[in-house]
């Protein structure tokens, strides 16, 4: 069967299974709001399916949009939907070109941008052509729907009046599909359950793997390239206990300082003890196996109606008025007068901080429980040294981050290696970004480098705040290869994460070192060979190790809050 004949063929079953879904879908009571599927026109003729949710009353209503490739038909979202209409607009929730019941091929983000399609400005403005729209519209939406706000904010719709978006990214190489340059091909292999033709997320993913290194390819899924051309006022929420809280970061910083006269100056920023989630995930104060108190949640619905009541209605609520930053300050939970878990507000972002080095030390025992110390190593020797198995790896049995969560399942394994302070005599606080710099060889030409933050209380959980990966053939940066030779020392620097902690007296500040952790991490063959979608046949157990000598001092650089 030729590719016209299978397109036609999935794109019939997939109208004939939703309008099967459709039927089998039990009512659902929307509180009054109108829900009606529209198809909505693209300039190259294909058409994306959308829901939108009318309000009561005669209209017309300024509109709130949504672009996901996540199935729009749950009844969460439906009723999410319903619940922002009742607040006087109308929401559309629309899926990305090619996924659900959307025409097209499912191409990733590239037709969100700036290139020959641009599916987010043809919706916004089609949305404001409509008999029952005001012509002013706001997007919001988080992860995939926040990445898609930065795209749409290149293009510069006329009627994009301001934005809010949640856990957000800007390039898809760097903050999505090539993490740290890591590949995880298992990972994305399941989107083919959100397109409308299966086979077009295996054409995509085998793109992909066409292009190791960041090029002009990946330049078309990299907003950070047209910065200035984002010209809105946007509300950004991050998370402490979320990878992408630098997308997050990153967007706020770019938006407000590098952007159009109509973003400059008019961004906010929000940060809270957050896992990855969207508006309602923000309003609870239990993260994962921590319980932080009630002033941890952030009624993110409630706040983002303020939001578009003040721009797209005109309302003098002050929203415009609040304070540019604001994050949450984590702290130790059920000790009593432990410091922190508390908002505090900030003109701009970053904070002013003393960067502090917390320097790998070898522990009594010559493998495990190495030590943590703001003093530099001064012995002309030492290194503590691990496997990385590709075959047999360490386990993270998780698909999103596990933070806020107890890491020794993690920390125990044989082949991690951690580094611990000495109980702190005082409070110690972290507000900023966390950087990581090892000095490290292999006895592969590639392999990977994993570096943890925890808080260690004196029950002994090591509370996992923030981790991050790199690829050792990307030591030099994502636009090239280049790879190890045999027990050579090179130096892999990387940016761990953003956070908020003090760390409690009494507590231990660990870091902790591996090379493998799947399939949360999928793991690397270590050959340096060209990488592909499924796992080679060859693969090598390296075996790796991590410096701390007077001439090689592994360590993290902490942005040390003085007050």
């Amino acid at each position: 069967m030729n590719r016209t004949a299978t397109t036609i063929l999935f794109a019939t079953l997939a109208i004939l299974a939703a309008n099967t879904v459709s039927a089998a879908e039990e009512p659902l009571d929307l509180g009054g709001i109108r829900e009606e599927h529209v198809m909505i026109p693209m300039r190259d003729g294909k058409k994306l399916s959308a829901y939108a949710y009318f309000p009561q009353g005669e209209g017309p209503w300024p509109v709130l949009y949504e672009q996901r490739y996540a199935d729009l038909r749950g009844a969460g979202s439906r009723k999410g939907f319903a619940k922002l209409a009742a607040a006087g607009y109308v929401v559309v929730g629309e899926n990305f070109r090619g996924t659900h019941l959307s025409e097209g091929t499912w191409v990733g983000y590239r037709a969100l941008g700036w290139g020959q399609l641009q599916d987010g400005y043809d919706t916004v403005e089609w949305l404001a052509k409509q008999p029952w729209s005001t012509g002013k519209i706001g997007t919001f939406g988080s992860s995939q729907a926040g990445f898609a706000q930065n795209f749409l904010a290149v293009t510069q719709p006329p009627h994009l009046v301001a934005q809010y978006m949640i856990d957000t990214g800007l390039s898809l190489y760097q903050e999505g599909y090539r993490i740290g340059g890591t590949v995880r091909p298992e990972r994305f292999k399941g989107m083919d359950a959100v397109c409308r033709v299966p086979a077009d997320n295996r054409q995509l993913l085998a793109e992909w793997f066409q292009h190791p290194t960041y090029d002009d390819y990946w330049a078309q899924e990299d907003c950070t390239r047209f910065i200035d051309k984002m010209n809105v006022p946007c509300f950004t929420i991050g998370s402490w206990y979320d990878f992408m809280c630098q997308g997050s970061v990153d967007s706020f910083i770019g938006r407000q300082h590098h952007a159009g006269a109509g973003s400059r100056g008019r961004q906010q920023l929000l940060i809270g003890p957050w896992l990855h989630g969207g508006l309602a995930g923000k309003n609870f104060n239990k993260v994962s196996e921590l319980t932080y108190p009630e002033n941890a949640r952030f009624d993110a619905e409630r706040h983002l109606v303020r939001w578009f009541d003040h721009f797209l209605k005109g309302v003098d609520n002050g929203v415009e008025r609040d304070p540019a930053v604001r994050y949450y300050v984590m702290g130790a939970l059920d000790e009593e007068a432990a410091p922190g878990n508390d908002w505090r507000s900030a003109a701009d972002w970053p904070l002013k901080t003393s960067p502090v080095s917390y320097f790998l030390h070898a522990g009594k025992n010559a493998e495990k429980d190495g030590r943590l110390t703001t003093a530099a190593p001064q012995t002309a020797e030492g290194a503590t040294s691990f496997l990385a198995d590709p075959l047999h790896p360490n386990s993270i049995p998780a698909r999103g981050f596990p933070g806020a969560a107890d890491a020794r399942e993690f920390e125990k394994q044989d082949q991690v290696r951690t580094f611990s302070t000495e109980p702190l005599a005082h409070p110690t606080e972290w507000t900023g970004q966390v950087r990581a710099e090892l000095y490290v060889s292999s006895s592969a030409r590639d392999c990977d480098f994993i570096v943890r933050i925890s808080d260690v209380y004196p029950d002994g959980r090591s509370i996992l705040i923030a981790d991050y990966i790199r690829r050792a053939r990307y030591r030099e940066g994502f636009e090239k290869e280049v790879y190890m030779e045999s027990d050579k020392i090179y130096k892999v620097a990387f940016d761990v994460g953003w956070m908020s902690q003090i760390f409690n007296a009494g507590h231990r500040i660990r870091v902790t070192v591996a090379s493998t952790g799947a399939p949360f991490f999928e793991p690397n063959p270590n050959t340096g060979e060209p990488l592909t979608i499924e796992f080679p046949e060859k693969s090598v157990v390296a075996t790796n190790r991590v410096y701390h000598n007077s001439k090689h001092a592994s360590r993290v650089i902490a942005p040390v809050m003085t007050r």
